[in-house]
């Protein structure tokens, strides 16, 4: 059997068109199809067209069905519509044998409404560090034309200057349908965005640039200028920030300044990351715009179950408050609300897959269909940045894992086995896909203040095509933000290795790797980063094993602390040693948690994040201490060997600023020497509680003298436990 699309709907509309384009009939044809009448006018031809989105025109639960059922349903619909429009069904055949699921006309909608009039609005808080939105009243476009495709054959860009002449930004903008698409779902219209987050309080200029032609988005076509669009230019003025606490805008842009933490633009502070690496599907969401569960199939060896079912969030639906956003009269409330909670636990990221089709979850992209890489969603992208704009304003850092191993190129698993990928973007190569998904990512999120680009999640690209597409990032990104990438555990020498130092524009590893290893791969990435001349920001992000990493609470919906086989999993008090302050005192940059497959609420169907509530704690704890007693951490080196532990072990830990400032980390609790023999002088010491937090206490031994082995004496309590001992000046 020919291997029909799931977008079924898109294909038989396709080929109406493609069989009965004819304007003016076209807006008075009426098909009936599953059940629904509608006008082909309402569908196609109004700028504020809707699509096939739950919940509005079609009223089917494609959710619920494998692609049989949708084959099946479909033939049976389509031929009894053939009967009455013979045209409609030979032209589905066409479509459907040449394996065509995209647009077969030239442009959706006939005759075309007017182009814009060429006007720039100025909207949004106009503070330094806020998302200031220029809109631009230009040509009409559909999200699904060919011709001229308004994601690749149309560029905007807008230059933005300070007053000053610093800073100068060249941000690349976007179509956005009639300009509130994420509550009306449209897909057609005149409005062109971009996106600034200034830096500085002042007035600003700009100028936009908008040509057209073939490819000129995604190549180095110069293309036509189009009037009276192009060349528009104006003023507006910032008013310094106005947030505090957490909250971005209270501190700036998250950037890298060649250290191993990144910094914040504004307020100067460093960055220490902690929150969620699960679920990878975040944004498979049941209140976005077009979005779709999974194809069936089996599990993978060492992968969650798949599952054909959206996230709901429905525990997190209380956590929403009056006054945070939603979209659609009420939607978004459980995702929104799963934010508030991960901020009110003091975690300060999460990651996510923008696009997973072909891989572990495969049911999200960004665009209006699952292959068409040509043509973007809209409504589903504005209510992602709705979505982002909320975490941004609560302190939450978005890691962006761009794609992930099962469709990052031509090769497949850890052995990289050749094979083609249709999934993957140009094969792994820079191309014009690749390129599109990359420059549409900047223009609609890069605003935000603190993210990273990861290039791929276990990543198997070559050297090449990794330098590639991290330039692309780094040059089409006006922000410069920090770009990262992940691989497996057993390949990180292989990957690593030709890309440390001035082999690339990478500027951190996000690591995986065993969660009682955490320490060594941290120090091995962040010494092998130094080597090379460029430091490397080095965060932990996966915790091995793979159906583990880190547990719920005991307890959390009957879970004993076993896996489904009756073995025991690494305990919370495992995860809070080892991995947590293992990145943190080998100079890591933070962690961020993966749910294990095995276990309740896993990295695929991760509902609740309270299901690791304990944990959150136990890093909301580690936060605060950095914070509340100024460590600068920045400034500190790993010195395990100060401590006797020159294998660099799991059995005690230390960070230094020598001659003024020691973090001795004694996992199992005890005592130990510090080696002072290059201070002077007298320091004290002071013990903190890693399980509780609180402020620092006195142990047996308040002082020390520099200058040779200084014993640090007994804790207060808990002499078992694990404590961590603060020696200064």
């Amino acid at each position: 059997m020919v291997d029909i699309p799931k977008q079924t709907e898109d294909v038989a509309a396709d080929a109406q068109m493609a069989c009965d384009w004819k304007p003016g009939a076209i807006q008075e044809t009426k098909i009936k199809r599953f059940g629904t009448e509608r006008s082909l006018r309402q569908q196609w031809a109004q700028p504020g067209a809707r699509k096939h989105k739950h919940g509005t025109h079609i009223n089917m639960d494609r959710q619920r069905w494998d692609r049989q059922d949708a084959h099946t349903h479909f033939m049976k619909s389509t031929k009894k519509q053939a009967r009455i429009f013979p045209r409609l069904w030979i032209g589905f055949l066409i479509a459907w044998i040449s394996g065509h699921a995209g647009p077969v006309a030239e442009a959706m909608a006939q005759p075309r409404p007017a182009n814009g009039h060429g006007t720039v609005e100025v909207s949004g808080e106009l503070k330094q560090w806020h998302k200031v939105t220029l809109t631009l009243d230009g040509p009409f476009a559909h999200e699904r034309d060919n011709e001229p495709n308004p994601f690749t054959d149309c560029a905007m860009s807008i230059t933005f200057t300070h007053e000053s002449g610093a800073p100068k930004y060249m941000v690349p903008g976007y179509f956005a349908a009639d300009g509130n698409a994420a509550s009306t779902s449209a897909e057609a219209g005149t409005k062109w965005r971009a996106h600034l987050s200034p830096d500085k309080p002042g007035q600003w200029t700009y100028a936009v640039s908008f040509v057209k032609g073939k490819h000129v988005a995604v190549s180095n076509a110069k293309g036509e200028a189009m009037k009276p669009f192009d060349g528009q230019t104006g003023t507006f003025t910032i008013a310094p920030t106005d947030k505090t606490g957490r909250d971005f805008r209270a501190k700036g842009r998250l950037q890298y300044v060649g250290k191993h933490h990144l910094q914040f633009a504004g307020s100067k502070e460093y960055f220490l990351k902690a929150g969620a690496d699960a679920p990878e599907t975040l944004l498979a969401y049941a209140d976005f715009d077009g979005t779709e569960s999974g194809r069936k199939r089996q599990a993978r060896t060492g992968e969650a179950a798949p599952t054909q079912s959206l996230h709901h969030y429905a525990p997190h639906v209380a956590d929403w408050k009056a006054g945070d956003p939603m979209w659609k009269g009420g939607k978004g409330k459980g995702l929104i609300g799963a934010l508030n909670y991960l901020a009110g636990k003091g975690a300060n990221s999460f990651s996510f897959l923008p696009y997973n089709v072909g891989g572990d979850g495969d049911n999200v992209w960004p665009f209006v269909a699952r292959g068409d890489k040509f043509h973007w969603d809209c409504s589903k992208l504005d209510q992602w940045g709705i979505v982002f704009d909320h975490a941004t304003s609560k302190g939450l850092h978005l890691h962006f894992k761009l794609q992930e191993n099962e469709i990052d190129d031509n090769r497949v698993g850890d052995k990289s086995a050749d094979k083609i990928v249709p999934e993957s973007l140009d094969g792994g190569k820079l191309g014009p896909e690749r390129k599109l998904y990359c420059r549409e990512l900047i223009a609609r999120f890069a605003h935000e203040l603190a993210l990273n680009w990861n290039i791929g999640e276990e990543n198997t690209q070559s050297p090449e095509e990794i330098r590639d597409m991290v330039k692309f990032l780094h040059d089409t990104d006006p922000y410069r933000h920090h770009i990262v990438i992940h691989t497996f555990p057993n390949q990180q020498d292989k990957v690593y290795t030709p890309l440390v130092g001035d082999q690339s524009l990478l500027t951190g590893a996000s690591l995986q790797n065993g969660w009682n290893q955490t320490h060594q791969r941290t120090l091995k990435w962040i010494a092998e980063s130094d080597k090379a001349g460029k430091p490397w920001v080095v965060a932990n992000d996966e915790q091995g094993g793979a159906d583990t990493g880190v547990p719920p609470d005991l307890g959390y919906a009957g879970y004993n602390g076993k896996k489904k086989d009756g073995k025991a999993v690494q305990t919370t008090d495992d995860i809070r040693q080892a991995t947590l302050w293992g990145n943190l005192m080998a100079g890591g940059a933070g962690v961020e948690y993966y749910f294990g497959y095995q276990l309740p609420q896993n990295d695929l169907v991760c509902e609740d994040f309270r299901s690791r509530d304990q944990s959150w704690g136990y890093c909301l704890i580690a936060l605060e201490f950095f914070r509340e007693n100024k460590i600068p951490f920045w400034e500190m080196r790993n010195a395990d060997v100060l401590i006797g532990n020159e294998k660099n072990d799991n059995s005690k830990y230390c960070l230094a600023k020598p001659g003024e400032l020691y973090l001795v980390y004694l996992p199992k609790g005890g005592t130990t020497e510090l080696d002072l023999s290059g201070a002077t002088g007298r320091l004290i010491v002071k013990w903190f509680n890693p399980r509780s937090g609180g402020a620092l206490q006195d142990g047996s031994v308040k002082s020390v003298s520099a200058g040779g082995q200084a014993a640090l004496g007994a804790p207060p309590a808990d002499a078992s436990k694990d404590w961590l001992v603060v020696i200064r000046r």
